[in-house]
């Protein structure tokens, strides 16, 4: 599909209207592949015209529905799936291996990202009253089935696009009635445990937080655990339940995607790189990189530019 692609020609494929119409309006605002922001803050579009490797990223919080194409999410052995008929929510900052694996210069992945605030969700769901109780505690992400109420939504806050004036009035009504959508609907308790203060995944999500703001300093489980409150063998236990990993292992990723872009985005030797991150050992820096990325990191970087520059 190209920009003049219309919602008409979509829906007469097969695709229901609102999805068509908004498989359309992304399309017309991404004219080539990448991520793409808008004049709504949290709101970015992305496209991508071929299927792409397993690639390494750090998932900060964020709603993601996808109106072509499907992409999939991998966690420590977990597949998510995300389509249009399924959209994906990730809670806490994760890091993720995510894959596009449906996608042509005809007919182009075409996806809708939102940055989530926990703060305004916890005011969302200060103002919608409680939800359905928690039996546990999950996995910082979950995939779940898209509702025509959602993607009502969805569309309004595009349509806006189209209209500056009004964004600063009408975007944060829509914004609210996408993230009430999402907290209302399938699984959404997974997103509401995560905002709700004293809640145990919340003092896990604290507990990612802190760790995402302070990954160079060195990790003490028993201050990180006494910070949230919670006894180190429940912040072990609890840690591993929403990241897959614990606390030492998450911090070493945090790390490793930091030099990661040091070296891709700032142009920083791998050393230098290694030792602004924690490193003190170049050896011991290049093999978990390799382990995480698949290559050295002069090698693998050097592939990800010669990617961009083809």
């Amino acid at each position: 599909m190209n920009a003049n692609t219309s919602a008409e020609s979509l829906a007469r494929n097969g695709v229901c209207a609102p999805q068509a119409e908004l498989a359309d309006r992304i399309a017309r605002l991404t004219p080539e592949d990448g991520v793409h922001p808008t004049a709504v803050p949290q709101l970015y579009l992305i496209r991508s015209s071929t299927p792409t490797p397993c690639k390494p990223a750090l998932y900060e919080p964020r709603l993601c529905i996808v109106a072509q194409g499907s992409k999939v999410a991998m966690l420590a052995g977990e597949t998510y799936h995300y389509d249009p008929l399924n959209y994906l929510v990730v809670s806490v900052t994760l890091p993720m291996i995510g894959q596009i694996t449906e996608a042509t210069p005809e007919k182009p992945y075409l996806c809708l990202r939102l940055d989530i605030d926990p703060e305004e969700i916890a005011a969302l769901i200060l103002d919608a009253g409680p939800q359905a109780p928690s039996t546990g505690i999950d996995r910082g992400l979950y995939a779940a089935r898209v509702n025509a109420p959602l993607l009502d939504a969805v569309l309004r806050l595009m349509r806006l696009l189209e209209t500056p004036a009004d964004l600063p009035v009408l975007a944060p009504i829509a914004l609210r009635e996408i993230f009430y959508r999402v907290l209302v609907g399938d699984l959404g308790h997974r997103l509401c445990d995560l905002a709700v203060a004293d809640t145990r995944s919340h003092r896990i999500a604290r507990a990612v937080e802190m760790l995402r703001q302070q990954y160079l300093q060195p990790l003490s489980i028993d201050d990180l655990a006494q910070s949230v409150h919670m006894s180190t063998s429940s912040l072990h236990h609890q840690f591993k339940a929403v990241t897959t990993m614990s606390p030492l292992q998450f911090q070493k990723q945090l790390r490793l995607h930091e030099a990661r872009r040091l070296m891709l985005i700032d142009g920083i030797e791998a050393v230098a790189a290694a030792h602004k991150v924690g490193y003190e050992s170049a050896s011991q820096f290049s093999r978990e990189y390799k382990r995480l990325f698949g290559a050295p990191p002069r090698s693998e970087i050097g592939q990800v530019r010669s990617t961009r520059l083809g």
